[in-house]
Parts: structure tokens; sequence; C-alpha cells
């Protein structure tokens, strides 16, 4: 049964009330993919728009604190820490972002993860696509989740 709907199959909100507050933790990661030469232009991670580091962990962080604004069925949760980091892999011309979320509380924080790596890289998109229109966002997904009924760790390929 998918969690989300009730008896009558409407949508609904899980009902978290009688679950216990445990430590949440969870980690997602997305891969920001260039062209080579788009990937040299911006290899100091700066463009016309500012400093694309920066900006798009700024942006993690507040897609990341916005969840429930945007998922409709998502809990409005206490976040304790919130860690985006930006790193430059050369030779696939591509930044790969992770988001790292904790929290303390009756539901878990994937949503928060997912949703704080797909606003910066959807970022960092808005930042070069002035340079190139075939960047791609890839790879977007939940490597690690700790916490709740059952923990989750995405095997390495």
């Amino acid at each position: 049964m998918i969690s989300h709907l009730n008896k009558k199959n409407k949508p609904t909100i899980v009902d978290i009330s009688s679950k216990k507050i445990t430590d949440r933790i969870a980690i997602a990661q997305g891969i920001v993919e260039f062209s080579k030469s788009t990937y040299k232009k911006i290899e100091s991670l700066k463009t016309k728009k500012g400093e694309i580091k920066s900006i798009a962990i700024i942006a993690g962080i507040l897609g990341t604190k916005k969840t429930s604004d945007v998922i409709p069925l998502c809990h409005n949760i206490k976040i304790e820490n919130i860690d985006i980091d930006i790193q430059a892999i050369k030779k696939i011309s591509s930044l790969k972002v992770t988001s790292s979320v904790k929290s303390r509380g009756k539901t878990g924080v994937e949503m928060e993860a997912l949703n704080g790596v797909s606003v910066a890289c959807l970022t960092i998109y808005d930042m070069c696509k002035s340079l190139d229109k075939n960047i791609v966002i890839k790879d977007i997904r939940l490597v690690k989740k700790k916490g709740g009924k059952s923990d989750f760790s995405k095997s390495k390929k």
C-alpha cells in the first residue's frame, strides 16, 4: 500500500503521531554534467551571475528548508543540520552535489536531502545555462538513510 493514500485511496499526509522520536540522517547526491569546453570555462567556479559553489550551497540549504512547501504530503520538520558539498570531477567534466541532512524527530529527512540536492543542481544549471544549453542534471538519488524503521545505504557500483 502506498503510505500517502488513506483507506479510501485519497491523498493524505502520513500520521506520525505514534512514532518514536529518533535521530534521522539522510544523504543524497546528484551530478551536473557539462561539455568539456563548458567545464573549462567554469573551472574557476565563477560566472557572470557570481561564484557558483557558494550560491548553489545557499540555494541547496534553502531548498532543504522549504521541502514541505513544494512537496505537498511532506511533513514540515525541524532540521538540526544541513551540509551541502560540491566537488569538481574533472575527468567527467562534472560537479557532484552532496546533501547531508540531520534531524531528531518522528519522520525521516530523505525528501529534504533530495530536494536540497535538486535545488543546488538547478541553481548550477541556472548560473551556467548561458554558456551551454546541453548541461545535464543526472543521478539524483538517496545514498544513505539512518533512523526510523529501517536504514539504507546505496551499494557502490
